[in-house]
């Protein structure tokens, strides 16, 4: 059986490096969408909690009608008893059954005044809760229209981009399957930690790619000399030397350059 070829740190290397370079570029395609997905999720936030709010105006506006509904039902049934009260009193046999009817009947009158009082208050509160219902129906229209436009802003990106995107992503995991676990859980690690994704970088004038810590000669040698993973001890990016990394930016710059 046919021993397998040893990988060796050069090319380990090489493909550290390469993946970086893909990555890279998704997250350069990803920033040229910005802050569009947080600006959309944020609108669409707001609009769902508009249409909440007007849900909840539109029901109270329902439980006030009802209200209005049963105080106007209240005021037919205290005109009929008064009706029927007042033709009582023109058969009652004492002064005593006339009072009694008498104060049925101012009994009966305040019930219509009461209700008359609560329809009317009812009725300003729907007026204002219109008034509300308008403006935010308005906000909402406003906010719908918005969000059509930033979603079809990020729709055209998406639409330029996704090609290259899919492709990379889909590179990007063939290049994972070549890096042994260890390592790509290095990498993807010190990646997540970086602000910029970067977690392999070149030597650039003497110091790690983006670092102002200068290396010193000797570990340059090592780092060039390609026999052994060596991590920048200040922020933890595995290191390569400068003609690996111009190499493999030329390899890949045709790959990258099909896309424009």
């Amino acid at each position: 059986m046919a021993k397998a070829k040893e990988v060796t740190v050069e090319e380990k290397l090489r493909a550290l490096y390469d993946l970086q370079l893909i990555d890279s570029r998704i997250d350069k395609i990803r920033n040229i969408r910005g802050e569009l997905p947080l600006e959309i999720e944020d609108l669409e936030d707001e609009i769902a909690g508009l249409e909440t709010r007007l849900g909840k105006l539109n029901d109270e506006i329902s439980d006030m009608d009802a209200e209005i509904k049963n105080k106007k039902n209240t005021i037919k049934e205290a005109q009929e008893l008064i009706k029927k009260y007042e033709a009582q009193q023109k058969n009652v046999r004492n002064n005593r059954e006339f009072d009694a009817l008498t104060k049925e009947i101012e009994f009966q009158t305040l019930e219509i005044e009461l209700s008359e009082k609560h329809i009317k208050e009812f009725k300003a509160k729907i007026d204002a809760k219109k008034e509300v219902i308008a403006a935010s129906d308005e906000k909402l229209a406003e906010r719908k229209s918005h969000l059509q436009f930033k979603k079809d802003e990020l729709d055209n990106i998406i639409a330029e981009t996704q090609k290259e995107e899919d492709t990379l992503m889909k590179k990007s995991k063939e290049f994972e399957k070549s890096i042994e676990e260890r390592l790509l859980s290095a990498y993807k690690r010190i990646r997540e930690n970086a602000k910029n994704g970067l977690a392999v970088v070149p030597i650039e004038r003497g110091a790690s790619g983006g670092s102002f810590f200068t290396i010193p000669p000797q570990r340059q040698l090592e780092i060039a000399a390609r026999k052994k993973i060596i991590t920048d001890e200040h922020s933890g990016r595995i290191l390569v030397d400068p003609e690996l990394a111009r190499e493999e930016e030329e390899k890949l710059s045709k790959h990258f350059s099909s896309f424009n």
